[in-house]
This record gives C-alpha cells, sequence and structure tokens, in this order.
C-alpha cells in the first residue's frame, strides 16, 4: 500500500490574523487620508487659502491644529492597538473607533462643490469601504481561544507546511 502525501503548495494561502487584518486597515486607511489630503492642495486656490490662515471655513488656529492631530492621531494609535490590546479590548476599540470614524471621513464632502464632487466621492467611499472592513472583521472576529484555533490547524492533514513552521511543543 502507498501513502500518499501532499506537497505543499506555497501559494496556499495561510490564515491571516485579525489582529494584522485591523493594522493593516487602519494603515491603509492612513496613508489614503495623507495623500488625499495632498492632493487637495492641487486644487487651485487650496494653498492660497492655507496662506491665508483658513482651512475650509475655519480659521487656522492651535485648537484647529489640535482637533486635526487628534482626528490623524486616532487612527495611527488603532495602527499600533489593534497589533497589541486584548481580543475582546482590540474587538470592541475597533467597533467603536471605526464606527466613530464614517461621519469624520463624510465631513469632508461639507467643503467641497460641483466640480471635486467626483474626488471626494471616490476618496470618501475608498476610506468608509476601508473603515467597513475593520467593522466586518472586529464584529466578525473568531470567539475561540487562538491557541485552539491555532492547535486545530496545526493537526489538520492538509496543512503540513504550516505545521512545520511552528515547533513541535
Amino acid at each position: 500500500m502507498t501513502i500518499q502525501t501532499k506537497t505543499p503548495n506555497l501559494l496556499d494561502n495561510l490564515p491571516i490574523p485579525v489582529r494584522a487584518k485591523l493594522s493593516a486597515a487602519w494603515t491603509s486607511l492612513m496613508f489614503f487620508v495623507i495623500y488625499v489630503d495632498y492632493f487637495h492642495l492641487y486644487q487651485p486656490g487650496a494653498i492660497d487659502q492655507i496662506r491665508g490662515g483658513v482651512i475650509y471655513e475655519f480659521d487656522i488656529s492651535g485648537p484647529l491644529l489640535t482637533i486635526f492631530v487628534v482626528v490623524i492621531g486616532i487612527p495611527a494609535l488603532m495602527i499600533l492597538l489593534s497589533m497589541t490590546l486584548s481580543a475582546r479590548v482590540n474587538r470592541s476599540t475597533n467597533l467603536v473607533v471605526a464606527s466613530l470614524y464614517i461621519p469624520i471621513m463624510v465631513f469632508n464632502a461639507a467643503s467641497t462643490d460641483w466640480e471635486w464632487a467626483s474626488f471626494y466621492a471616490l476618496s470618501i467611499g475608498i476610506e468608509v469601504l476601508i473603515l467597513v472592513f475593520v467593522l466586518r472583521s472586529a464584529w466578525t472576529w473568531p470567539r475561540t481561544a487562538p491557541s485552539a484555533t491555532m492547535q486545530t490547524m496545526l493537526t489538520r492533514p492538509d496543512h503540513e507546511a504550516t505545521r512545520a513552521q511552528y515547533p513541535k511543543s
């Protein structure tokens, strides 16, 4: 009798931890927000408006810039927190913060006119899509203990390559 072994396929998609998915999503959001803000500077008159001391309808001031730091600092912290918080706290934090950030991202449309509607609709749409991914990932976070999940995965016969990555205990 011949025993067939399945040769591991290096292109198999190994499971990605929810923490890594969340951290990657917050990182994507951060990069995208930075680029959208940068591209906004190409709009005629944007730099002149900033030089004149105004952003949107708000006078540039210490409190306004503090608000901007908070608004962008929270997603920056979420990159770290998504990788370090306990699963239960992590799930709740991501659900709350992502839910609060959808209206913040939509607020960017308040200052636009029809000429720039497509730019803002697309950019806000992508930002909201990333936040919906965060919400979905956090909401569907498996309720089983990671060690039990990993043990189950490592004992399955079809995961030879995964099993080879972890030392026997």
